[in-house]
């Protein structure tokens, strides 16, 4: 049972962004910041990635620890109400991840995850040290 009336669950979730979330703007500002450029939200490509770097043959996910079940994460907290509903849900949001990670890279992409925990200030440095190495390696010019 929901602690919430119908109508105040419909608009909390309503307000829940998809795209251009804090957690992509500040990877794409620093992704910027550095020189890469990128398309952003791409249709054609499988799973919409939330940046493109088409020169270095990359897509990037940017994923909330909650929505796509970050194992071992403080921020994915199995809901008390609506349990199992939840458990499903996240169970297929992270078969759908898996499913267009194995199909980008067998056309040949570079596929990058990144968790909202590491945006978090504690470890957001080293997770953008991380991902400038690996777009310098994709590329060549490390």
């Amino acid at each position: 049972m929901d602690v919430h009336q119908p109508e105040v669950r419909s608009y909390n979730m309503s307000q829940i962004k998809g795209k251009n979330t804090k957690p992509e703007i500040m990877v794409r500002k620093f992704l910027f910041s550095k020189g890469f450029r990128y398309r952003v939200h791409v249709k054609s490509l499988t799973g919409k990635p939330d940046i493109v770097l088409k020169k270095y043959n990359t897509a990037i996910f940017i994923h909330g620890c909650f929505w796509h079940g970050h194992k071992n994460c403080k921020y994915f907290v199995i809901p008390k109400t609506r349990t199992e509903w939840w458990l499903n849900k996240i169970k297929r949001n992270k078969l759908s991840d898996e499913k267009y990670i194995k199909l980008l890279e067998k056309d040949s992409w570079n596929v990058l995850t990144i968790f909202e925990c590491e945006l978090k200030p504690l470890s957001r440095e080293r997770t953008f040290n991380n991902l400038h190495q690996t777009l310098l390696k994709i590329s060549g010019n490390e």
